[in-house]
């Protein structure tokens, strides 16, 4: 599994961060990114979570 944050949706409240530190980081700015390329599977859930708490739906899940 993989993830992946929109610059473009992303507003900067950082829930990814709070629900997930150790997939996202943030800017200066409160911008969130994606610090792995896949996610560990022990991650997965987490990583499901931040996107389902994303308000903006900038973080989307890319199954391959």
């Amino acid at each position: 599994m993989r993830i992946r944050v929109n610059p473009d949706k992303c507003q900067g409240h950082s829930r990814c961060i709070g629900l997930a530190p150790d997939l996202f980081d943030v800017d200066d700015y409160g911008l969130s990114s994606v610090k792995v390329d896949v996610v560990p599977e022990h991650l997965e859930q987490a990583a499901r979570l931040a996107v389902d708490n994303c308000p903006e739906y900038a973080i989307e899940i890319v199954e391959e």
